[in-house]
């Protein structure tokens, strides 16, 4: 029933009135200063700063829709029916993963104005102080580190009231959050009785669980209250509500949907130095392609994916895979498409003592309709919450046997390992709900992975889809790390705060043998869609790497990567509000550049 929804036709509220190109033909001029390729989180950040100057133009390419008049993409409740497979998702499949016993799975990314952020679960976490400290350490440039990133984590959100207005005293700390930034960041607005059990074993068991006030302070190790990017109106504030509609009112800014971009073509090279001048686009494999000029730069802001394949067929790679295709080698660059890294997603499943779970509303029509309407009508209620109210972070004892053999992959003590989040329902991107009994699911999420993937090229064909290996649970570091969450998962529903609502777990979870929960584990994992890494930032020193600190491609000049791809290293935090941060410094970069 809910996933139905997000076929509806019917929107209650519009979020852009200017005209969106579909015909690259119709565009008024073939040249600009700027051209964007990808409206996505950070895509649709980059395209809104530069067109603050009046004096840039920008045209910003997306492949795929609009945002406008797709339910789902504004109710936080429905978003889990956004992916996979439909018509504003990529609709990726990885290859078979070793760590999941050879599984295949879905593998969506946002295929729609605002990317990702239009489809993800809305989930704001910055991550920690050690992991933005590394990536300056990684990069030798300070201005990636904690204390210089904090200006613009600020920059980019606004803190909100919730939907019901309550107080959120104790709850979220207001002085290290934003109050003007574009993306409505708020606390859940639909407290349930398994909300107040959640934060009572925080008191019952301190030690283990301890409450944080904020996890976005730099210090999110505990369990507290999870802050989305959804409006105080109860409305999903994503990349392209939140910076580029109001963008678009700009005389300098061009937004193309619809139309892929099929190769970034160099215009010039000087000593072996390639520029960057143009990006190719079509709208179909057989259709004609147009070209258009970027007298300034080109910004790739594919995504962790599609950054990846179009550097290849546009001959930036390895150049023994793309000769491999007959793509001539415009520059060697043997990193693209490596070092995929993604947080694997497993969901655990309680039977439990209620009535008042998810599964009420998806198993009632007319309560679904009812909930729908109060949205509708007062921006309240379950569907003005993304699902979950609460999450936890944690690390491995330092004495863990793991360590033995491996060295800690996180960032540093105040990053986590795992997470849990705990969800009034059963969630899962692999099994289906059953059709009676009312349950819990703590989510238990590899946060640091040791694991490395890729993403490579299927064919030349920019319309043939990338072979896509997040690698998920492959190294025995993280199958151990899954194993110890599911039972610190299993130890927290232990608390008194649970007693006579816990009637037993599901399946193998029932398990106290470690490889056990390690099969289940292999059997059951998914994806929570964070990929980063695949074009990663180092120095300018550092021969490796795609783009140096200023995130220009290394080797080339007029090409810029702004996007999750650049990451060196996966942060152990739902890496939208990082993503934010990041390109709103790559505006501040770029402008500077051409001031």
């Amino acid at each position: 029933m809910l996933r139905l929804l997000l076929l509806s036709g019917l929107a209650f509220q519009s979020f852009v009135t200017a005209t969106l190109y579909t015909d690259p033909t119709q565009l008024p001029t073939r040249e600009y200063d700027f051209v964007v390729v990808g409206a996505g989180t950070a895509g649709s950040v980059i395209a809104a700063r530069l067109s603050e100057n009046p004096a840039f133009s920008v045209l910003v390419i997306e492949a795929g829709s609009s945002n406008q008049n797709i339910l789902a993409a504004e109710v936080p409740f429905l978003g889990s029916s956004l992916s996979p497979n439909t018509a504003v998702t990529w609709n990726y499949t990885t290859t078979p993963q070793i760590g999941l016993n050879n599984r295949s799975i879905p593998y969506p990314r946002g295929y729609v104005l605002g990317g990702s952020s239009t489809i993800n679960f809305e989930i704001w976490t910055r991550g920690s102080i050690d992991d933005y400290n590394r990536f300056a350490d990684v990069t030798c440039d300070p201005g990636w580190s904690w204390d210089e990133m904090f200006h613009y984590m600020k920059k980019s959100e606004h803190l909100v009231p919730p939907t019901d207005n309550r107080s959120v005293f104790g709850e979220v700390d207001p002085s290290i959050h934003g109050k003007k930034g574009p993306v409505q960041v708020s606390l859940g607005g639909f407290v349930s009785g398994m909300d107040r059990r959640v934060i009572d074993t925080t008191r019952e068991l301190d030690c283990e669980f301890p409450y944080n006030v904020d996890m976005n302070s730099g210090y999110p190790l505990g369990l507290g209250w999870v802050q989305n990017s959804v409006s105080s109106k109860g409305f999903r504030s994503s990349s392209a509500t939140a910076y580029l509609t109001p963008a678009m009112e700009r005389d300098n800014l061009d937004v193309l949907i619809q139309t892929r971009v099929t190769k970034l073509v160099a215009v010039s090279q000087e000593n072996g130095v390639p520029t960057f001048g143009q990006v190719e686009v079509a709208q179909t494999a057989t259709g004609p392609r147009l070209l258009f000029n970027a007298t300034k730069e080109v910004i790739l802001s594919g995504g962790a994916i599609n950054t990846p394949q179009l550097l290849q067929l546009s001959g930036v790679g390895d150049s023994a895979l793309l000769a491999s295709f007959n793509i001539t080698t415009i520059l060697n660059l043997e990193d693209v498409g490596k070092n995929l890294s993604d947080h694997p997603f497993l969901a655990n499943h309680w039977l439990v003592n209620s009535t008042s779970t998810f599964e009420k509303v998806g198993r009632n029509a007319t309560l679904t309709a009812d909930l729908l309407a109060q949205w509708n009508a007062t921006g309240t209620g379950l569907f003005s919450d993304p699902g979950a109210n609460q999450i936890g972070w944690k690390r491995l004892p330092s004495n863990s046997s793991i360590f033995q053999q491996y060295p800690d992959p996180s960032a540093g003590p105040a990053s986590a390992h795992y997470e849990l989040l705990p969800v009034n329902g059963f969630v899962s991107f692999v099994e289906s709900t059953p059709a009676t009994g009312f349950f819990m699911s703590v989510v238990t999420n590899v946060a640091s992975p040791l694991s490395r993937g890729s993403v490579t090229l299927a064919s030349s064909d920019p319309f043939d889809n990338p072979i896509i290996n997040p690698a998920l649970l492959e190294s025995p570091f993280d199958i151990y790390v899954m194993v110890e969450a599911i039972k610190s998962a299993k130890r927290f529903v232990e608390a008194p705060a649970w007693k006579g609502y816990i009637i037993q777990a599901l399946g193998a979870l029932n398990s106290t043998i470690d490889e056990d929960l390690a099969e289940y584990a292999r059997n059951s994992t998914s994806t929570v869609f964070h990929p980063v890494g695949t074009a990663r930032m180092t120095s300018y020193s550092n021969q490796d790497g795609v783009v140096n600190p200023d995130l220009l491609v290394k080797g080339s000049s007029g090409l810029r990567i702004v996007d999750a791809s650049v990451l060196p290293y996966i942060p152990a935090a739902h890496p939208q509000a990082c993503v934010y941060a990041l390109a709103e410094r790559a505006a501040d970069l770029i402008k500077a550049a051409w001031s």
